[in-house]
């Protein structure tokens, strides 16, 4: 029989609002807490044969770069799903809630497309099995409790051990696009890396993967870059979450897309993602061949060889 993962499809909370919302669920003893990040779910767990992986990561990409970008809801008030189920949640809405409904949709694809059991609702999770008692405080007691965030990627997460954690993720809107009518480049943003990436990583012994396990999504950029639909190379960036940190970079190109323009193209776009985010520049490190990062970016102030990663 075929390996299956266990897969499911959903927008993460980022720091703060992922703090408050554990401490939530700590409060009303979630037994999640640790295993399950905070999130709104889009496609609950579902059994994908390992041959059909690819497929599922293609259809979150895909529905990634149908959206106009980030997606803005309101969370709150508490509220339940019992009689039906004793689920305690922050309901989900505000003004980009058809926009949230339409991404749903479209993540319902290919190895992830399932039947609904029960109608869709936005919502994010505090506890999903509490008596009615705690039910019935935590409603009382969370009355006026109302936040907002915003959701920028959409993450394919993987059951491992237990415990949930990406496996796949792409940010919100349009993918660019470089050299159009030539060899096009196509350029998906995220935070962690896909398995085609560490496939390609593995096969060349590249060390960054080791390295942004340790660092948090939120303090992570990862850039892919595609041809017909295949990975032909990464450029990623982190740093350690303090602000004015210094930024590490990694650049890494397949062998058969070397001298091909994908490592620039790869790093100019990284060099403008990191500006986006806020990050500094300054002094940032560069782990690889000095020559490329020489000729290619003059933001990388410090060069050093990719094993030391």
């Amino acid at each position: 029989m075929s390996p299956r993962h266990r897969l499911g499809v959903a927008l993460l909370l980022d720091p703060p609002a992922s703090s408050e919302v554990d401490g939530l669920r700590r409060a009303l003893g979630d037994t999640g807490l640790g295993a399950v990040p905070p999130h709104v779910t889009l496609v609950p767990p579902v059994n994908v044969r390992a041959e059909d992986l690819g497929e599922a990561v293609r259809a979150l990409r895909n529905a990634a770069n149908d959206q106009t970008g980030p997606i803005a809801v309101d969370l709150g008030p508490v509220t339940t799903f019992m009689p039906a189920s004793p689920v305690v949640y922050l309901a989900v809405g505000g003004p980009d809630l058809d926009r949230l409904a339409r991404l749903r949709q479209a993540v319902v694809a290919g190895p992830m497309l399932r039947p609904d059991h029960w109608p869709w609702v936005p919502h994010v999770t505090l506890t999903d099995d509490a008596p009615a008692e705690r039910i019935e405080a935590a409603l009382a007691a969370l009355f006026s409790y109302r936040s907002s965030t915003v959701f920028d990627r959409v993450v394919l997460l993987e059951e491992r051990e237990h415990r949930w954690q990406p496996l796949a993720d792409a940010c919100l809107g349009r993918a660019a696009v470089v050299a159009r009518g030539g060899l096009e480049l196509e350029i998906v943003e995220g935070r962690v890396l896909g398995p085609e990436v560490i496939a390609m990583a593995e096969a060349a012994e590249a060390a960054f993967v080791a390295a942004l396990d340790t660092v948090p999504a939120a303090s992570s950029i990862v850039l892919t870059g595609r041809r017909q639909g295949e990975a032909v190379g990464v450029a990623t960036a982190w740093h350690d979450g303090e602000v004015g940190g210094t930024v590490e970079v990694y650049v890494l190109v397949e062998e058969r897309s070397r001298r091909q323009g994908v490592g620039r193209a790869l790093l100019q776009a990284l060099h403008a993602s990191v500006l986006r985010h806020g990050w500094t520049d300054e002094g940032a490190r560069g782990y690889g061949p000095e020559g490329f990062f020489t000729s290619a970016s003059a933001w990388i102030r410090e060069i050093r060889p990719a094993v030391v990663l």
